[in-house]
């Protein structure tokens, strides 16, 4: 739909119009006559022979008028409404990435990738599907650090998960630590859109926050936990002496990640393999979305660039026009010249 920012203005179309009925309306005065050329030409009374400007020129010019009035009115393109997500959460995922997320136990299309490639592999698509939400990126070992703040931005945060590697916070888990700082990030947002979904493989060893107390800070709040244990509970192991079969999550403290996840209202998930971790991840994105006021808009388009230009475009042909037809006056003197 087209539309006008400022419509009054169109009202100085009829300037030109009126000028020229007050100039017919004026009393006449004769004022000597001379052919264009004459030195006497140039004085103020005195008009020149030949000097109308032609019809198609007047028409040009008021033309050229009408597109700047129309471009000092501002016309608009508005488009059709668009409706704004109305549901979100501010969303802070705190991955492990501690030496042992290198465990090469998950398999893809026959092929064994290690803990954290799954991860990524699986939460890229997690976080793409996350429109309307806010999501940060928590990374811990030792230490905990935001490596992504909450934001919209979801191609930032994917990027930045895909950067992170293997041990750069430390060979140690600091889980309470992490809950923490995650607690920490979300205590000031809209407290039923506080969300941590935190994902490891082993216990905590290290940090100064113990994760039970994290989780009573967490709940105090209003933070929701969602915890995921990864990694298989079966897999055979090769060595000089033949093949065993061993338990490559026996580090993995799941009654601490149920304790955290019952005790803040979350959920505890278990992801022994690819596919289990991928329907965690659905399950996830399925959690009941909060209701925020709809919000509409209409996306608008500038145009008064085009009737502005297309004036321009006008203004040039009738200066090259003047100049051409300046040429040919010259020319014609310096004939008549030559041949007096």
């Amino acid at each position: 739909m087209l539309s006008l920012v400022y419509p009054w203005v169109l009202l100085l179309a009829l300037l030109p119009l009126l000028m020229r009925l007050r100039k017919r309306s004026a009393q006449a005065v004769e004022a000597p006559v001379f052919p264009v050329g004459h030195w006497l030409s140039d004085l103020p009374g005195v008009s020149r022979s030949g000097s109308r400007v032609p019809l198609w020129q007047q028409l040009v010019l008021f033309l050229m008028w009408l597109l700047l009035v129309v471009a000092l009115a501002r016309p608009q393109h508005v488009g059709e409404q668009v409706q704004l997500p109305v549901s979100g959460r501010d969303l802070l995922l705190a991955v492990d990435i501690s030496p042992s997320m290198d465990e090469r136990d998950m398999v893809i299309q026959g092929r064994s990738i290690n803990r954290l490639q799954a991860v990524k592999r699986v939460l890229d698509d997690f976080i793409q599907r996350r429109e309307g939400d806010r999501l940060g990126l928590l990374l811990f070992g030792t230490e905990p650090y935001i490596q992504a703040p909450l934001t919209f931005d979801l191609a930032t945060v994917r990027t930045l998960l895909n950067e992170a590697g293997i041990g750069m916070a430390g060979r140690a888990t600091a889980i309470g630590d992490a809950l923490g700082l995650a607690v920490k990030r979300l205590r000031n947002r809209p407290q039923e859109q506080r969300v941590v979904v935190l994902l490891t493989d082993g216990a905590n060893t290290a940090g100064e926050i113990a994760p039970d107390k994290a989780a009573e800070i967490a709940k105090a709040a209003g933070v929701r936990i969602y915890t995921i244990g990864i990694g298989a509970e079966s897999m055979v192991q090769r060595g000089l002496l033949g093949s065993r079969r061993v338990n490559p999550s026996r580090d993995l403290d799941e009654g601490l990640l149920k304790r955290i996840a019952q005790q803040t209202g979350g959920e505890y998930f278990r992801a022994r393999s690819l596919p289990e971790l991928e329907l965690i991840y659905e399950s996830i994105n399925q959690l009941e979305p909060i209701e925020l006021e709809g919000k509409h808009y209409r996306p608008v388009t500038e145009l008064y660039a085009w009737p502005a230009g297309m004036a321009a475009l006008l203004w040039l042909l009738v200066q090259c026009s003047r100049i051409a037809g300046n040429l040919r006056t010259s020319r014609r003197e310096v004939q008549g010249g030559d041949n007096g």
